[in-house]
């Protein structure tokens, strides 16, 4: 019987028009009552993971940062954090300086930019959280970041991730969320090294454990996980190393999991 099923949330949980459908819902409160923990394990931020889980009323620990931070929705509690070490992060930031890069930093849960241009205004649009724009921001470099992040163009910033992991990546765990997304955590700020925590917290075996999701950064949960489910719209690497794929995050993909896998052997 599985126990935890952790759940991302952009092309997964999310269909395109940004809902989680009644359906979906129903399976989720389904496979809740029957005593199984649902969380989400996205790479949003808190804030942002918050309303989406508020929607689907889960109250619960979730997933933030792709792993790097582990909170509570009920009286939000820290259970696991991991930040950026800062040299690597003052390291990044004088590269993004040095190529005029548009990078973000995310301190005390809040959105930072240099500047509000464009991707600063899509991104906040696509999260549903305002940005800040900082006074002073080379000195948030002196704060805890849970995670930075680059938006440009995908095929730079994949030459960019390799020009980057001789430099930093000892230090830091680097991972796109989407083509247009460049991530940065603690190299223990993965959504595999959170799910193998969640578990543990609630006392339930790996085995006993799905994760689901569509893009590369879920890799290391899917690989973690009991079963790993990458969805119908996954990436083709994500699918090659998954235990099984579902259908499409416009077919309802998570709720044909839960059913499968959930309800159905309960049912029996």
């Amino acid at each position: 019987m599985y126990k935890l099923i952790a759940i991302d949330v952009d092309d997964t949980l999310l269909n395109d028009e940004l809902i989680v459908t009644e359906g979906t819902k129903k399976a989720m409160e389904e496979a809740i009552a029957l005593g199984v923990t649902v969380t989400l394990a996205t790479g949003r931020m808190y804030a942002s993971a918050k309303k989406i889980a508020d929607q689907i009323q889960l109250n619960v620990p979730i997933i933030t940062y792709q792993g790097s931070l582990v909170k509570t929705l009920l009286d939000g509690e820290v259970l696991y954090e991991r930040c950026v070490p800062q040299d690597a992060a003052k390291e990044l930031y004088a590269i993004t300086e040095q190529r005029g890069l548009h990078l973000q930093l995310y301190a005390d849960d809040i959105l930072y930019v240099k500047e509000a241009n464009e991707k600063a205004v899509n991104y906040s649009t696509l999260t549903n959280i305002p940005y800040v724009v900082a006074e002073d921001f080379e000195a948030l470099l002196d704060k805890p970041n849970n995670k930075m992040l680059i938006i440009d163009d995908p095929a730079y910033l994949d030459q960019l991730a390799e020009e980057l992991k001789p430099i930093i990546g000892d230090r830091v765990h680097i991972t796109k969320s989407k083509p247009h997304y460049l991530e940065f955590m603690h190299k223990e700020g993965t959504k595999g090294h959170a799910l193998r925590f969640m578990a543990e917290h609630l006392g339930c075996g790996i085995e006993q454990t799905i994760a689901i999701g569509d893009a590369w950064n879920d890799h290391e949960m899917i690989e973690a996980a009991g079963l790993g489910v990458a969805m119908g719209n996954a990436t083709p690497k994500l699918k090659e190393i998954a235990d099984y794929i579902t259908l499409t995050n416009n077919e309802e993909g998570v709720r044909h999991v839960i059913e499968k896998f959930v309800l159905q052997p309960a049912a029996e």
